[in-house]
This record gives structure tokens, C-alpha cells and sequence, in this order.
């Protein structure tokens, strides 16, 4: 298969394409690194990425920004960043692609466990997670041609500790090469309308 990684370079990407590399061609794109460029905040720049890539049979999108505060300090303008990059960015993939994608192929977008395990501090990345997963349920009976599209949605990171640790206390991390164990059940099963939970 030729599979579009978005976030290619981020820590869960580069263990999705160690795993899928092995037996798929992987193009990586990202805002400022990988073998093609885009901003998935922008419907335009996710159909450049789509001419540039050409056909392929499966999008994976690892990337996504949301901001981390205290509910008390949160502004709108806060919490835009989440829903103009990690939600809509990931729905731009799909939007666009759906019209490109091979017959047969799939989505693959990511969540994380805050959308059922909340944190303090991340309101932001609970509410854009629960609306990722809710947006992947509902393509998934609509989606033409056989397309496919399904939701990972991974604990913390084992490699992301030190920067993360003091935010989920009692948490058990998992690796980011666990986590991409789900990332190829995504898009090499035939399941779709999943949300695939690494915790």
C-alpha cells in the first residue's frame, strides 16, 4: 500500500512508519518536515498535499495542537487552537480525501485517553478528542467506495514522561511502538467506525 503519514517526524509517527514501513510505502508530510509540506488547518493546502501525493491507499494523521490551562484562565481564542488544528485539521484530511482516496482505503485519526480519563488542565484536549472520535463514527456510514475510517486513541506516551508525567499520575504509559500496533490494525483490518484504545 501507499500510505500519506501526517506528523511523520512527531513521536507516534515515527513508530507507525517503523511499523508500516516494513510492507507499505510511506510518503510523511507535516508542517515543517517530511517528504511533503502542509498546514491541515487549511482545506486548500490538504488538496495541494493530495495532488502532490498522488494516489494512495490510506491517510494516517498523528499531528494535532491543542492548548493545555486552567478552565478558570481558558479563552475561546484558546480554545480554537484544538479545534482549528487537531479537529479540523484531521476532518480537512478526510473532507479532501475522500474524493482521492483508492477504492478500498482508509483514514486513520487520533484521539487520546483524555476523552474518557479527563486531566486537570485539559478541557481543551477532551472536548476535541470526544469530537474526533464522534466525527469518525458518523464518516463511517457515509464514507463511498468502500472507504474505511477509524480513530486511535493512545494513553501517554512511555517517551513522552518527562515533559507530561506530573499530569498523569496513576496513569500506565504505554510505548509509542504499542500505540502503533493500532495504527496498523486501522489500516490493514477491514474494521471501520472503530476507536481503537491503546490505554
Amino acid at each position: 500500500m501507499k500510505i500519506l503519514l501526517i506528523g511523520a517526524n512527531g513521536t507516534v509517527g515515527k513508530a507507525v512508519a517503523a511499523e508500516l514501513g516494513t510492507r507499505h510505502e510511506i510518503i510523511g508530510a507535516g508542517r515543517n518536515s517530511g517528504d511533503l509540506r502542509v498546514d491541515i488547518e487549511s482545506l486548500a493546502s490538504v488538496e495541494k498535499l493530495f495532488k502532490e501525493a498522488g494516489p494512495v491507499d490510506a491517510v494516517i494523521a498523528t499531528a494535532g495542537s491543542v492548548h493545555f490551562g486552567p478552565l478558570a484562565e481558558f479563552t475561546p481564542e484558546q480554545y480554537a487552537i484544538g479545534l482549528n488544528n487537531k479537529l479540523m485539521g484531521q476532518v480537512n484530511l478526510v473532507l479532501a480525501g475522500q474524493k482521492v482516496l483508492n477504492d478500498g482505503g482508509s483514514f486513520t485519526l487520533t484521539s487520546g485517553i483524555v476523552t474518557r480519563d479527563p486531566i486537570r488542565y485539559g478541557s481543551s484536549a477532551s472536548m476535541v478528542n470526544g469530537a474526533v472520535e464522534g466525527f469518525a463514527r458518523s464518516a463511517a456510514i457515509e464514507l463511498p467506495r468502500g472507504l474505511r475510517i477509524n480513530v486511535v486513541s493512545p494513553n501517554v506516551l512511555v517517551e513522552s514522561l518527562a515533559g507530561y508525567a506530573p499530569y498523569f499520575r496513576g496513569f500506565e504509559a504505554v510505548p509509542a511502538a504499542r500505540v502503533a500496533l493500532a495504527y496498523s490494525k486501522s489500516v490493514e483490518g477491514a474494521q471501520t467506525g472503530q476507536v481503537y484504545e491503546v490505554h
